[in-house]
């Protein structure tokens, strides 16, 4: 049998408070194969984006397994964290994160950069060719500010896409987008993981959430559906 891109067993995360341990999450247990688009869904301190958080690395479960992408993230140590992340996960936020001052084709090429992938030459191509797959290469010398929201989402999607990770996890990456851009964003997501790619996608939008591949909702730190 193929091997789950991400594999979860009995996982809880607790912060602690002024009032004692919060548990933001509470016996997760997951599967996702790889070239899957899942969308998790569920309302506001449901959990939704710790789990995100889990699964990138950014926070370490208090218990329980959390593989991905053939990594036991539980053992992993923290300065190993950062570059195993660079090169297996791309991640897109609500708000874009750009970096004002680089142009669209800089912001893209800034993963590889960090990395040290290829020569200068060979990123600043890929980083063509990504934009150029997002219908953005025209726009490539473009500061971020002189872009719409839409074209700034589709540029995070490509830098995310920069180190080619087999993993592309999206927190509510149509939050701040007009319901016709959200779509094309949407489909986008579609083809890369028709060509392969894992998605993860935490939404409120449960129109978008019930065309992925697969929902999985969660309240009150549970998955429930």
């Amino acid at each position: 049998m193929n091997q789950p891109l991400i594999l979860l067993s009995s996982v809880t995360k607790a912060y602690a408070t002024a009032a004692g341990d919060y548990l933001a999450l509470r016996g997760i247990d997951l599967r996702i194969e790889p070239g899957e688009f899942v969308a998790i869904v569920g309302k506001s301190g449901s959990g939704k984006s710790t789990l995100l958080n889990v699964i990138t690395g950014i926070d370490r479960a208090s218990s329980g397994e959390v593989l991905v992408a053939g990594a036991d993230l539980m053992r992993m140590p923290a300065a190993q964290m950062a570059a195993w992340r660079g090169r297996t996960v791309g991640i897109v936020f609500q708000f874009f994160q750009l970096l004002p001052t680089l142009t669209a084709l800089e912001n893209v090429m800034l993963p590889m950069d960090f990395a040290n992938l290829g020569t200068p030459r060979e990123r600043r191509a890929r980083a063509l060719a990504l934009l150029e797959r997002v219908g953005l290469a025209d726009q490539a010398e473009k500061l971020p500010l002189a872009l719409s929201g839409g074209q700034q989402q589709r540029v995070a999607i490509a830098r995310a896409l920069a180190n080619n990770p087999p993993l592309l996890v999206a927190d509510e990456p149509t939050g701040n987008l007009d319901s016709q851009t959200a779509e094309a964003v949407f489909e986008l997501f579609v083809e890369l993981a028709g060509l392969g790619t894992t998605i993860v996608m935490v939404t409120h939008d449960s129109e978008l959430a019930r065309r992925a591949g697969r929902m999985v909702l969660v309240a009150d730190g549970q998955i429930v559906g």
